[in-house]
């Protein structure tokens, strides 16, 4: 029996990583749903991308109250939960403070220490990110769309990471005292516990038994909080964390506003152009290939790899729309609401595929169920959006696709689109005047 904590842990250790690696399955699997996109391209540009923006937080200094707090609770969080390397082996062994025999008593000091002070600014951060959110009113983050579950969820990410914080100095506190008393050998410097906790412990003075029960009460805590933490983040915004990476490696390195064109359409408009061409030539063996099944996107089958990755990567921060013009004049787009619900479509999906064993058409689709056309027409694809996100996210690309499904597939332009459209078919430009008439502007009078 001496070894059933040992075997409780290492029982809970790999449940909680293998929930985890079955929820990125299952993430990879959606996003595999997407049709592929090559972003291999300019290796060396991608991994300066990713390191500047997802691991330095750089485009987070656009707002830089925001920018300073987000990268205390990121780097702190990060940095502090290297210990779980030693709760890890502490866990499994039965060992105390598995690290302090590995750095040595002056490096484990400064090292502990360290993990103090971070996780004060981790508390710092979640503190005044919680008042923001429900107290202080900053519009972009008190949107309708944010109502019920994502702000639900904005919240208790922040209450789960200040209750590990609040485990992480309770364990510390109590080990400090212990080590006073000479039950524990002195492993770890705890200047923050010491100055706030343990004066608060000492004055009730409890007994020995009681602080080594509070310690690993505390230890057990922040362990199976981690777990806990990290198996929710597959129901959360807070996928960021990880998928971050990825989105920042696969972004748009194009200049912002140039639009993909269909290689099929490209080469049936050269064709047309080419005066030698024979519009009645068999098309050459593998052309079909070439042509799409479907021009733009209905549904989330239709989008790219990367646009999918991008759906689960939003952190719903909003400063896209905060930042669009046609939410800002009163309009339905929210640029923020195009990944969310791109990303509610992927869940349903998955979900039909995980009850069906393959996806069985249930009668909906992104466009029209999930996003209306009122919203994509809404856009006026200034890019403001892309500029602003964090991440790289390009939410303007999924209204593209969706836009020229309505162009191409249903012929379901507005008015004043379709009438510029055969202005240009016709008269070679968007105004509607007889092309002999195009140079009368230079006319004198």
């Amino acid at each position: 029996m001496q070894y059933i904590d040992n075997i409780i842990f290492l029982i809970l250790l790999v449940a909680g990583f293998g929930l985890f690696a079955k929820s990125l399955m299952k993430i990879y699997r959606n996003i595999r749903l997407g049709h592929e996109i090559n972003r291999n391209d300019r290796k060396g540009e991608r991994w300066s991308t990713m390191a500047r923006v997802a691991m330095g937080q750089s485009k987070m200094t656009a707002r830089p109250v925001a920018g300073v707090l987000h990268l205390f609770v990121y780097v702190g969080f990060v940095i502090i939960n290297i210990e779980l390397i030693e709760i890890v082996v502490d866990g499994i062994f039965g060992t105390h403070r598995f690290l302090s025999g590995i750095f040595g008593h002056t490096f484990y000091n400064f090292f502990t220490a360290t993990l103090e002070v971070l996780a004060l600014l981790v508390v710092i951060g979640v503190v005044i990110f919680f008042i923001r959110r429900n107290f202080y009113g900053v519009k972009r983050l008190t949107m309708k769309e944010l109502f019920g579950w994502p702000k639900n969820d904005a919240n208790w990410i922040l209450i789960i990471e200040f209750a590990l914080m609040a485990a992480f100095f309770m364990m510390n506190a109590s080990d400090f005292i212990l080590q006073s008393r000479g039950v524990f050998p002195e492993h770890g410097s705890f200047p923050i516990s010491e100055m706030t906790l343990v004066p608060f412990l000492e004055i009730f003075n409890f007994d020995s038994g009681f602080l080594m029960f509070t310690e690993k009460g505390a230890w057990w805590f922040h362990f199976v909080g981690i777990l806990f933490f990290m198996n929710y983040l597959y129901y959360s915004k807070h996928l960021h964390i990880i998928l971050a990476f990825p989105s920042t490696w696969y972004a748009n390195l194009n200049k912002k506003g140039k639009f993909n064109n269909l290689d099929s359409v490209t080469k049936e408009i050269k064709l047309m152009m080419d005066p030698n061409a024979d519009p009645y030539a068999a098309p050459a063996e593998g052309a079909e290939a070439d042509v799409p099944s479907k021009f733009g996107a209905e549904d989330i089958f239709d989008l790219n790899q990367v646009q999918l990755l991008n759906a689960y990567s939003c952190t719903e921060c909003g400063r896209c729309t905060s930042v669009c013009p046609a939410n800002i004049t009163g309009k339905k787009l929210s640029p923020r609401l195009i990944l969310m619900k791109t990303r509610d479509r992927l869940e349903e999906v998955g979900r039909n595929i995980d009850k069906n064993g393959k996806f069985v058409d249930d009668g909906k689709k992104l466009l029209n169920d999930y996003i209306t056309k009122e919203e994509l027409w809404a856009c006026t694809t200034c890019n403001a959006c892309t500029e602003a996100c964090p991440v790289l996210l390009d939410p303007l690309s999924i209204i593209f696709e969706m836009r020229r499904f309505l162009v191409m597939e249903q012929s379901a332009a507005p008015q004043e689109l379709n009438l510029m459209m055969t202005n240009v078919e016709n008269n070679a430009a968007p105004w509607q005047y007889n092309q002999a008439d195009r140079l009368n502007w230079a006319s004198e009078n």
